[in-house]
């Protein structure tokens, strides 16, 4: 019996970077997805110990400190929060 992976089932982060603009989000197969960190006001608001601290999980990570869950494939595709905005120039 063969086992169908899709494409969605094969990317998983291995590693997460926030700067104080961005998140980095390093994949298994060594790309890296970079969004503002705007696109995720719930991160945005954290301390950097607090996005410092997150869990990968199969799909996504979760910053239990902050209540944030991010898909990788949503990060992969630019979603933002609902009702983010980006910050005043």
């Amino acid at each position: 019996m063969s086992t169908l992976v899709s494409e969605r089932d094969r990317v998983q982060a291995v590693d997460v970077q926030c700067s104080d603009t961005h998140i980095i989000v390093t994949l298994a197969d060594g790309q890296k997805a970079i969004a503002p960190l705007w696109y995720y006001p719930r991160l945005l608001g954290g301390t950097p110990a607090q996005r410092a601290h997150y869990e990968i999980m199969r799909f996504g990570i979760h910053w239990p400190e902050l209540d944030e869950d991010l898909s990788i494939r949503g990060i992969l595709e630019g979603r933002k929060a609902p009702g983010a905005t980006p910050p005043a120039s």
